[in-house]
């Protein structure tokens, strides 16, 4: 299961366990707000150091890297 939908799961939990659902739909969406924010900043700031051409290398290699792990486990 990834990560976006156990985060839905644990929203929906917790929505349904609040007098405040909206209280919890606000907290998620700031933490998602948030989280995109963080990837945008420290993304910026990265590439001011390291050529996007790299990244991009490196970001194919991981994925391909976790991709097999996870196939791997599966078996």
């Amino acid at each position: 299961m990834e990560l976006g939908a156990k985060t839905q799961l644990a929203t929906m939990t917790l929505a349904a366990q609040s007098d405040a659902p909206w209280a919890v739909f606000i907290g998620a969406a700031l933490a998602l707000a948030l989280s995109a924010a963080f990837g945008v900043v420290f993304g910026e700031a990265i590439t001011r150091v390291v050529p996007a051409p790299f990244i991009h290398v490196a970001a194919g290699v991981a994925f391909i890297g976790l991709g097999i792990i996870l196939v791997l486990g599966k078996l």
